[in-house]
């Protein structure tokens, strides 16, 4: 390593330094730090990008924020001029990565792989450049392997290892059955890197082991190792669970620009600065600056939450958007006027009705246990005015305003 560096310039030194620190920001862990950055160094001597490998299998093709976790790392690697290597498994995903769960994943038919893919490309687009990126899907040499070429890939792997993931040693303490099949996701992922002999391999916290059989197979086939950089799992708005949108935590990137400022308005203030360095395109020394600020307290939480919003909201929709969704917040949630674009509803129901149903028929709340528990927590309105109980009758009139928290609102027309 003291050797490569010897032979570089003091620009260029400089250069390898100021990547590594972009790099490294947020990033969980760096397997290991000193190759790194000696195949950053390497590729500004030699003038040549590195690969850096993105594993999807396309289960779930709704991307919210807790996704762009990795495609920010990915964005700034393709900033720099290295090659993104996206590996869709059409092949592997037809198994299922087992990495968190405790029975076996639905396999996918090649329908839904392919219908999931082409979803994941839409979406990414907003975050990398999907036009420079190297597109592989890895039935291409994983379908190829005769069984001959599997029972030599499986013997470079002891069950030992395998035996070592949490979620395998959870489901045998637990009696829990695993098929032989599961065994081969991980080695299948080791092989992909083989094959385009990566130099990196991105992915969350959870992917721990499945990337590290990269640079286990690369050994064992010869190759020089890529480094496994984990990104931390994100925590949803509530600041406890994972960003997940089972657990309704989340912002999606397709999300309306109100909508995605609103809720980023709702970010425990501890985890403002994670969400900057996650999920923003802020460089390292803003972020640095910003968060001295709040602890000196020169920088307000609330205007650090209104700033990171508006940047969610330019990131996927734009500038102007970003202005226009600030200024509705400040109108409609700091200023409390009613906002100007509510959605229209024409009302064919019952004249008179109480406000529990309505907000059931309405759709605006699932049930009605939950009107009057969103009620009781004083987070209702008609034409402005708190709902005070759920006893209310209500005349439906044209232009009815009802409201459910501090985002929904409807519009009735007769």
């Amino acid at each position: 390593m003291n050797q490569l560096l010897e032979k570089l310039s003091k620009e260029q030194l400089h250069e390898v330094q100021r990547q590594m620190t972009l790099y490294s920001q947020g990033v969980q862990e760096i397997i290991p730090t000193e190759e790194l950055e000696y195949k950053v160094a390497k590729s500004i001597l030699e003038n040549k990008p590195l690969k850096i490998k993105l594993g999807l299998d396309p289960s779930a093709p709704d991307v919210h924020l807790g996704h762009t976790v990795v495609l920010n790392k990915m964005r700034q690697f393709q900033e720099n001029g290295h090659i993104i290597q996206l590996i869709i498994g059409d092949f592997t995903g037809k198994i299922g990565d087992p990495t968190g769960k405790s029975i076996a994943r639905k396999q996918l038919t090649d329908e839904e792989v392919k219908h999931n893919a082409q979803t994941y490309f839409e979406q990414f687009a907003k975050v990398i450049d999907m036009e420079k990126v190297e597109l592989h899907y890895n039935s291409k040499w994983l379908a190829e392997l005769k069984f001959e070429d599997v029972i030599q890939l499986a013997g470079k792997i002891t069950v030992a290892r395998l035996l070592e993931r949490d979620d395998f040693e959870e489901r045998i303490a637990l009696g829990k059955p695993i098929s032989l099949h599961e065994f081969f996701y991980p080695l299948m992922q080791g092989y992909d890197s083989v094959n385009l002999e990566s130099d990196i391999e991105l992915g969350g916290t959870d992917q721990h082991f499945n990337i590290l059989m990269g640079r286990h197979y690369q050994e064992k086939f010869g190759k020089e190792k890529q480094v496994a950089m984990l990104m931390p799992l994100l925590e949803g708005l509530d600041g406890v669970e994972k960003m997940s949108k089972s657990k309704k935590n989340y912002i999606g990137i397709d999300e309306s620009p109100n909508e995605m400022y609103g809720k980023a308005m709702s970010i425990p203030d501890e985890l403002m600065i994670k969400y900057f360095e996650l999920v923003t395109d802020f460089a390292p020394e803003q972020i640095q600056t910003m968060k001295k600020q709040l602890e000196t307290g020169e920088l307000h939480p609330r205007d650090a939450k209104m700033l990171l919003g508006k940047t969610i909201v330019r990131m996927y929709h734009g500038n102007d958007a970003a202005e226009q969704a600030e200024h509705h917040f400040i109108s409609v949630f700091q200023k409390r006027v009613m906002p100007v674009d509510i959605p229209e509803m024409e009302w064919k129901g019952n004249k008179e009705i109480s406000i529990v149903e309505l907000l059931v028929d309405l759709n605006m709340l699932s049930s009605k246990s939950e009107a009057r528990r969103m009620i009781s927590n004083k987070g209702v309105r008609v034409n402005g005015e708190q709902v005070e109980t759920p006893d209310l009758q209500l005349t439906i009139t044209d232009g009815l305003i009802i409201q459910v928290g501090k985002r929904k609102f409807i519009k009735l027309k007769i």
